[in-house]
């Protein structure tokens, strides 16, 4: 009976990371408790994943309470913990302040100054109801431009290389019986 005191005793502990390695199939932790430093397998839930800082807490799991067979099955640090969210909300976030804030009126994105990347799309569609809206000093595009995309096939380059290009009739010109075509605009559209 002591013995199997003893094993349900020992069945789960708390520990702080101080290394890992995430090179293999499971994620390797080695942690620290005030009994021993060893170094147990995290597990983590499907499609989402994260390395741990030195100093994390950790949640470890001896299976069958036999302190050889470590898993570590919940983690946090106080530190970078992201706070002040209300009953319903998510956020993933990291230590160097970025996030992805899902909240009941909408979702924000939070790059905290650094790049964002979005790769390998085949197609990138982005829907709003009412507008959308760049706050930037330059938006820059490497291909073509179509507005009106639905009805319309004509790119912006081609629409400015038409209007630099341009000659039409003046009117009102005494000319006798010739037409007077005005010349190429002296002021064209970069592009």
């Amino acid at each position: 009976m002591a013995n199997l005191m003893t094993r349900i005793a020992n069945m789960f502990g708390i520990g702080r990371v101080t290394g890992q390695n995430d090179a293999g199939a499971a994620q390797q932790i080695q942690y620290q408790t005030p009994l021993e430093v060893a170094s147990a397998h995290r597990l983590l839930d499907f499609g989402f994943s994260s390395g741990l800082p030195v100093g994390s807490d950790v949640v470890i799991a001896f299976v069958g309470g036999d302190r050889s067979s470590p898993v570590v099955i919940a983690s946090g640090h106080q530190g970078y913990r992201h706070t002040g969210l209300n009953p319903g909300e998510t956020v993933v976030y990291n230590q160097w302040a970025m996030s992805i804030l899902l909240t009941e009126s909408g979702i924000t994105i939070e790059a905290a100054g650094q790049d964002v990347t979005i790769n390998n799309a085949r197609n990138l569609t982005a829907t709003a109801t009412e507008t959308a809206k760049f706050i930037t000093p330059k938006l820059l595009c490497t291909g073509d431009i179509i507005d009106n995309c639905d009805t319309n096939s004509v790119t912006l380059k081609q629409l400015r290389d038409a209007y630099n290009e341009h000659k039409h009739d003046v009117e009102n010109v005494q000319g006798g019986s010739s037409t007077v075509t005005s010349e190429i605009t002296g002021s064209p559209v970069d592009g």
